[in-house]
């Protein structure tokens, strides 16, 4: 290792004599090397007092070096990022110009410099759908709106002293449903509810521009709305804070769909002639419960499948005989637990007169009055609300008429009442036979 040194000091004597007949490049590069042979003689022997200068000036340009790099690499990936900042916007203006074919190059160019740059936007266009307000609100404030419906109505516009709820995006020679005036546009959606409480429909229209959804959330809709399905006892809104909140939050059968449950068992049959064998039959019916927003409800116990049933259901007069027909009504006990009892009847046949045997005395018969009498707890099941109704009650009441007695034949909740699921039916809700 001293052999080392020597001549490593021997070679810094030499090249400091001949410092003045070297050119510049060659100075360089005996500079570099001397700076090689610091570190490495720092590497083989750690702790010399005669390298520390020289490796400390190395680890220095090192150092400078790396951070003029790094410095270097960050302004040319701000660089990137603000050019392809620059064609996501253009792309978005060009999309809300209808130039779709530009905005799809713009937003390409954009994805192929930062795959990313979509996230990285700190700001949100106001919906332009109905061409209201078209400039940019800064979305790095955290406090924002929580009422939206306000936030809409803020948005509104008074052009010539009337409130203009939307504006047409494309002019057009054709009348805009904006000119329309506030009364006419809410029948037209009390129209779109109609008296089968089609709130579903009401919530997708509201999706088309703020006017509609102001218009949506209009409490009378959805007070007439909640009148239609509890009456008189839901006079107040407590605990609930607006007429669409208890519509969506109080338990409440659904209406724009059936409720279908299948039940499922085996039964013996006969024993064969020769006594070899038993014969096993499997049973399989379903049962079928649809209820109307005026208090009427339809139920059938048949083995037809949904497929041929369901559409027989669409309305009341249905020409099914095997359909019965009755009233239900809601009740809430002091448990929280929302029931539904029903009275159901079979539909009345007008027999012909059979003026055959008319001249003959005939033995008076008995005429008897047959209805059931159904409870039903109604509940919610996976992320559905009010889908579920389970058996309760099941009872069959006669009632002879000469005699004015009522028979009471009450059947055992058991395993053969399995329970409803509801199933939505898009069919039902289809037209519009009157407003709300």
């Amino acid at each position: 290792m001293a052999e080392a040194e020597e001549d490593c000091h021997s070679d810094t004597a030499r090249a400091g004599d001949d410092h003045e007949n070297e050119s510049p490049a060659e100075t360089d590069l005996q500079a570099q090397l001397q700076m090689f042979r610091a570190q490495w003689m720092f590497e083989l022997a750690p702790g010399v007092g005669t390298s520390t200068v020289e490796t400390r000036s190395c680890r220095a340009a090192r150092g400078s070096l790396l951070k003029a790099a790094t410095d270097a690499k960050g302004k040319q990936e701000l660089a990137k990022e603000e050019k392809a900042r620059e064609f996501f916007l253009k792309a978005v203006e060009e999309e809300q110009n209808g130039a779709l074919y530009e905005a799809i190059k713009f937003y390409r160019r954009a994805m192929q410099l930062v795959p990313d740059i979509e996230f990285k936007i700190t700001y949100t266009r106001a919906p332009e759908g109905d061409g209201v307000g078209s400039s940019y609100i800064e979305d790095n404030d955290d406090s924002k709106m929580a009422d939206l419906l306000s936030y809409f109505q803020q948005q509104l516009t008074f052009q010539e002293s009337v409130l203009k709820l939307c504006q047409p995006e494309l002019e057009n020679s054709q009348t805009h449903i904006s000119a329309l005036p506030m009364e006419v546009l809410m029948y037209i959606f009390r129209w779109v509810v109609s008296n089968d409480l089609d709130l579903r429909s009401l919530e997708q229209l509201s999706l088309v521009c703020r006017g509609f959804y102001i218009c949506a959330r209009d409490p009378e809709i959805w007070r007439l709305a909640c009148l239609k399905v509890w009456g008189r006892s839901c006079v107040k809104l407590v605990p609930y804070s607006s007429w669409r909140e208890m519509f969506l939050q109080r338990p409440r059968v659904r209406f724009d769909g059936v409720y279908i449950s299948k039940t499922t068992y085996i039964r013996q049959g006969e024993q064969s002639l020769d006594g070899f064998y038993r014969a096993w039959h499997q049973v399989e019916y379903y049962r079928y419960i649809r209820f109307f927003p005026d208090g009427y409800v339809m139920m059938m116990t048949t083995p037809e499948e949904p497929q041929s049933i369901v559409p027989r259901l669409r309305t009341k007069n249905t020409r099914t005989d095997a359909i019965l027909l009755g009233h239900y009504r809601l009740s809430q006990d002091t448990d929280n637990q929302t029931k539904v009892f029903a009275v159901i009847t079979k539909k009345k046949e007008e027999k012909p007169l059979d003026y055959k045997y008319r001249y003959f005395r005939r033995v008076p018969v008995q005429e008897a009055e047959h209805s059931f009498h159904v409870g039903l707890q109604l509940c919610s099941s996976g992320h559905q609300r009010f889908n579920k109704l389970i058996w309760i009650h099941h009872s069959c009441h006669i009632s002879y008429k000469s005699t004015g007695e009522t028979a009471v034949s009450a059947f055992e909740i058991d395993k053969m009442y399995t329970p409803l699921f509801f199933a939505r039916v898009r069919s039902y809700t289809a037209f519009s036979e009157r407003p709300l």
